[in-house]
């Protein structure tokens, strides 16, 4: 092979050789996820969302946000390391505190939701594209919430009311129980922190749910002990796009990206291209 040649292939390949690094490398820390049942407010709102994204305070959330959730499955933050209340601030504790989801921080009482009877086994779907260890730990805000003032760390429990680590992921999904708390009436919101294992993130989320405002008031779905309700109204069951886990997650507020493998692809048939090319000359 000609030395120029030669020099044009090693050029060619110094091109793609840092890309694909740079997608090997960021391949493992492409975990999603966010519960769908009980609904989030990132997937009630994002697109994938039904009847529930174009609630009231849907379409404020996304207005307030500048943007739609099309990220649903990506609200983390990196390097938390258990310290949630000294890295979110108060107010902004939905969307982590960061600026790409601010919409879900809105003080309002008409959140699409879903009914809980006090007491009884919650089964919490938390949807996740690619499966991870680490800890599960759930909230629920405090007798006497008022959901028409921002969710502050005051209205949660020093303690979760369960914890679960590593539970199995099938079908797309991860199935958490825990025995709901047996005080609860009128509108709360149930807060999950899904602290990885194998990556550095956090993710947060903030399900809107709602008890009888009478303690031991029995609920119209009683034999579920739940239904999804909107500002009151009984609203659409989760959507059939989030029973499975996404095939290409993205990877940013709002922004979607090619799976690792896809732009993998795109990166080596550019480079190909490019190198047959300089060999020609």
């Amino acid at each position: 092979m000609p030395r120029t040649t030669a020099h044009r292939a090693a050029f060619a390949a110094a091109l793609v050789t840092p890309l694909l690094l740079l997608l090997w490398a960021a391949g493992p820390a492409r975990a999603h996820g966010a519960p769908t049942d009980p609904v989030s407010r990132v997937v009630a709102c994002s697109p994938e969302g039904g009847d529930r994204a174009g609630s009231a305070a849907c379409r404020a959330a996304v207005a307030a946000n500048g943007a739609p959730f099309t990220a649903w499955d990506n609200l983390r933050v990196a390097n938390v390391g258990g310290r949630d209340r000294q890295v979110v601030p108060d107010g902004k504790l939905c969307s982590g505190g960061l600026p790409g989801y601010q919409g879900l921080d809105l003080a309002r009482a008409d959140w699409p939701a879903t009914r809980m009877t006090p007491g009884q086994t919650l089964t919490m779907r938390y949807v996740s594209t690619i499966p991870h260890t680490g800890t599960f730990r759930m909230y629920l805000t405090k007798p006497g919430y008022d959901p028409s003032g921002p969710l502050s760390w005051s209205d949660l429990p020093e303690k979760p009311f369960a914890e679960v680590t590593d539970p199995a992921l099938t079908d797309g999904a991860y199935r958490l129980e825990a025995t709901l708390p047996s005080d609860r009436t009128g509108r709360h919101v149930l807060y999950t922190v899904w602290q990885n294992s194998s990556t550095p993130d956090t993710y947060y989320s903030c399900s809107d749910v709602v008890f009888p405002e009478k303690k031991g008031a029995a609920l119209p779905d009683e034999k579920q002990g739940k239904q999804e309700v909107q500002g009151g109204e009984k609203g659409s069951a989760p959507p059939a796009s989030l029973s499975q886990p996404a095939s290409e997650p993205p990877s940013g507020p709002s922004t979607p990206m090619l799976a690792g493998g896809a732009a993998a692809v795109l990166v080596l048939t550019g480079g190909a291209a490019l190198a047959a090319r300089l060999r020609r000359r």
